[in-house]
């Protein structure tokens, strides 16, 4: 029998990015799957809104309109835009990979604008991100000033619509690992932006658990959200010397599990939120965030670089897992019940 600790409050507030959970990612299907798992939050990344599946980027009016009148009427607020922005090259420079590259004045004023207009829209504080692709087989250190430059751009625009920026950990980007994460952070010293930690982001890198625990702390004084998927400790090699992983073919990565069977030590991870949790509300409360959110994005049947599928059963059974797991270190959260059915 699991026995629970003492809870604290505020509870977190758990969502998911939606598309995960939906076999054609129509938008009745995501939210169909998110209400009947109790679920109150979702990301919105891509979906069917009658038009194809698309990324959130590429809505139309009609769509969004549609996808607002169905929210509602299933319960529910969008956490924060699925963007890629950053997912493109820093330099214009042929390094072998399929990322595309985009003056960055060009993509400020048209690609960063659009995400901060659809999070007004859609009526949420945050915009998911990324750190830029650096070339490949470069040292990501090398070109942590370009992207400060950058992504303090960003999130200044960010602000300037009431909005801020979280910057995900993800392989062969410039914030590949927690310790360069938090070095952009402290660099650019913005309130606009905070960061995002996932810790299958760094265990398909080869990191053990415990160097995850390392990458989290160095990263959680700007914590602003989390997202939870894990992975099964591959065997991939990490390089010496710059701290730089090597390449991540992310289109083959098959080993991904719920939170309590892989290897980026969830358990540790969620003590130590637990124990800085009144920090970490004071943070994210000043942003005029309801909370901090703890967001799903299993890929427990497949994953890539720009999304992954878990299907309503695979969603299901990773919502299990993250629960059992933070009932475990007591850390209180909220899934609709009965009394929500009245209100």
């Amino acid at each position: 029998m699991i026995m629970k600790q003492t809870q604290v409050h505020p509870p977190l507030l758990l969502g998911g990015l939606a598309d995960e959970a939906a076999n054609q990612k129509t938008a009745m299907q995501q939210f169909c799957a998110f209400a009947a798992m109790g679920l109150r939050y979702y990301t919105l990344r891509f979906i069917d809104a009658g038009g194809g599946i698309q990324n959130v980027m590429q809505l139309e009016p009609k769509g969004i309109e549609t996808i607002l009148e169905l929210q509602r009427e299933y319960g529910l607020s969008v956490s924060s835009i699925g963007s890629p922005i950053g997912k493109v090259k820093l330099l214009d420079v042929n390094d072998g990979t399929n990322n595309r590259f985009v003056p960055f004045q060009e993509y400020l004023q048209k690609d960063v604008r659009r995400a901060c207009d659809l999070a007004n829209q859609f009526g949420s504080k945050l915009i998911r991100g990324f750190s830029f692709y650096h070339p490949r087989g470069t040292d990501p250190n090398e070109h942590v000033a370009q992207a400060v430059d950058q992504i303090g751009a960003i999130a200044t625009m960010c602000d300037s619509y009431g909005l801020t920026f979280g910057l995900e950990v993800e392989a062969n980007l410039i914030g590949q690992t927690g310790k360069l994460l938090g070095k952009i952070y402290d660099a650019i010293s913005h309130p606009a932006l905070v960061l995002v930690f996932d810790g299958a982001n760094l265990v398909c890198q080869g990191m053990s658990g415990d160097q995850v625990f390392e990458e989290y702390l160095a990263m959680k004084h700007g914590m602003g959200w989390i997202h939870v998927k894990d992975y099964k400790r591959p065997n991939v090699h990490r390089s010496g010397g710059n701290g730089a992983a090597a390449h991540v073919d992310e289109e083959s990565l098959t080993a991904f599990v719920p939170a309590d069977m892989g290897d980026s030590g969830h358990e540790a991870i969620f003590r130590d939120i637990r124990a800085d949790y009144p920090a970490i509300i004071e943070r994210v409360t000043k942003r005029g965030l309801p909370g901090f959110f703890v967001d799903l994005e299993p890929h427990v049947k497949g994953g890539g670089q720009f999304g992954g599928f878990s299907g309503p059963d695979g969603f299901g059974v990773a919502l299990r897992s993250l629960c059992k797991l933070l009932d475990y270190v007591g850390l209180e959260y909220h899934l609709r019940g009965f009394e929500d059915l009245r209100g």
